[in-house]
């Protein structure tokens, strides 16, 4: 078993998003970083699904999944639950992300699009392997690796205007 890559596979569903290699390259190198930070195993030839949408699409999806009648940034579908023993994978689940939202908190906090949307693929891609933020101690340490990993891309600490 090993951790040292994962595929990824990129959908543009909706949205006026980048072009797709612009947005291949984010997904790869958010979900590679984020691999090397976490302390699983994973099978493989594992695979990542990435699907960039819109608001109306992430609305349908949080309305259907989480009862909430809502847009919202990202979404993450694991596969399997994340406790599970072993490696993980070959399917690991899905990200998913919304345009409208992820582009207006960007521009509100004065970051680019590409590091608001690095971010938020790192951020569910930890979702997918068992990460929370709903209860405080739980955010803490989500958030601190959050902040390691994409330091470690050259992106500023998401948290640290406490919008995280």
């Amino acid at each position: 078993m090993t951790r040292t890559a994962i595929a990824v596979d990129v959908t543009v569903a909706a949205g006026d998003w980048p072009a797709a290699p612009v947005l291949r390259r984010l997904a790869r190198r958010a979900v590679a970083a984020a691999l090397a930070a976490v302390a699983a195993e994973v099978a493989p030839q594992s695979e990542v699904g990435v699907v960039f949408t819109d608001d109306a699409h992430i609305r349908a999806l949080n309305r259907r999944h989480r009862g909430v009648d809502a847009p919202t940034d990202v979404l993450s579908f694991p596969t399997a639950p994340p406790a599970a023993a072993g490696a993980r994978g070959p399917l690991i689940g899905d990200i998913v992300l919304a345009h409208e939202t992820i582009a207006a908190a960007a521009a509100a906090r004065g970051l680019t699009l590409a590091d608001h949307v690095t971010h938020l693929i790192v951020h569910g891609f930890l979702h997918l392997f068992g990460y929370d933020h709903g209860a405080e101690e739980a955010a803490a340490v989500m958030e601190s690796l959050e902040t390691a990993i994409l330091a470690r891309l050259g992106i500023a600490d998401p948290c640290a205007d406490g919008a995280g």
